[in-house]
């Protein structure tokens, strides 16, 4: 920070300057914590007599294990794109109106979160099934540490149930897959060209009545030398459609040459890279008992109406600090 040329890219010292304020921070709350402990171990002495103020430390010890908890969990968030909002996509597995249905549900636990994390979400992209829930869905998720959190829930998702749909009452299971990736910066050196581009344009899905757009202002863009497509409907201008479209694009081509150069590193090291993406990581059952498990940490809980309500943040920070020991 003083070199002279260091604020000549006012985005990039900006962005070094933020994460500085932030050690900051960890760095003086961890000193805040140590001297509290000290003082309490050394009150503690003092009071070893006294019941009533042995009450009031014990209740200010909770608050300080809250306070290192809480300290504790932020310094899972070092790796590079940790920091960074994401997009958070949800796909149907085969199994019809069953898997959209499941979908739509992983939808409204994904943004009962955000909500609980006090992280802004944008429904960038959502298409309905043709009977109950949904094709697809794309949402931005905007907050701090948002990829963090979420990186790890790509993969597939298990449902088991009494199918809503099935007159029978017969049990189901159900397939969705999630893709997580992070919103990197506007300088990502990707080029892309025009005649790699098919570019349709339709009319924007809504709720009904105004607030359904008459034109062709939603945007798909296909990449065809990837095949990778991304959809954007969430504003009323095709142009700004299409500009968040392809910084979803650009992000999901960066992203997928950093897989690209984490195989080659990890076959030069001999080592064996799980492929995360339909991989199935945890399964929701609700007959013919009630549990979540996920298989990565290991974390259950028989609270399935609980996560499916968005309570799943200890769960998310059960696999950062398994993925932290091993």
């Amino acid at each position: 920070m003083k070199s002279e040329n260091f604020w000549g890219d006012i985005n990039n010292a900006n962005k070094i300057n933020q994460e500085l304020i932030n050690i900051k921070k960890e760095i003086k709350e961890a000193q805040r914590l140590y001297k509290e402990i000290t003082d309490d171990k050394e009150y503690l002495e003092l009071i070893i007599d006294d019941e009533e103020a042995l009450d009031d430390l014990a209740l200010n010890l909770q608050k300080l294990s809250l306070d290192i908890d809480l300290l504790e969990n932020n310094t899972l968030f070092n790796e590079e794109y940790d920091k960074l909002n994401c997009y958070l996509e949800i796909h149907p597995g085969a199994g019809g109106t069953e898997s959209c249905d499941w979908s739509s549900m992983l939808l409204r636990m994904y943004k009962r979160f955000c909500e609980k994390q006090n992280f802004k979400y944008e429904i960038i992209d959502e298409q309905e099934g043709d009977e109950a829930g949904i094709k697809s869905a794309t949402l931005k998720i905007t907050g701090l540490n948002a990829y963090g959190y979420l990186k790890n829930e790509q993969g597939v998702h298990r449902l088991v149930r009494i199918s809503p749909f099935d007159s029978n009452k017969r049990r189901h299971t159900s397939f969705a897959s999630v893709s997580v990736i992070p919103e990197f910066d506007n300088k990502i050196d990707i080029e892309i060209k025009d005649s790699d581009l098919k570019i349709d344009v339709f009319h924007s899905s809504g709720a009904g009545g105004q607030s359904v757009n008459t034109s062709n202002s939603a945007v798909r863009i296909t990449h065809l030398p990837s095949k990778i497509v991304v959809t954007c409907q969430i504003e009323r201008s095709q142009l700004k459609n299409k500009d968040t479209a392809i910084q979803m694009l650009k992000a999901k081509l960066y992203q997928r040459e950093i897989e690209k150069q984490n195989d080659q590193l990890a076959s030069i090291k001999g080592e064996q890279t799980s492929i995360n993406f339909g991989s199935q990581i945890r399964s929701y059952i609700l007959e013919p008992y009630k549990l979540v498990k996920d298989y990565r940490s290991n974390y259950e809980t028989s609270q399935v109406d609980k996560v499916l309500d968005g309570d799943i943040t200890e769960m998310i920070l059960s696999i950062l600090k398994s993925k932290k020991r091993s």
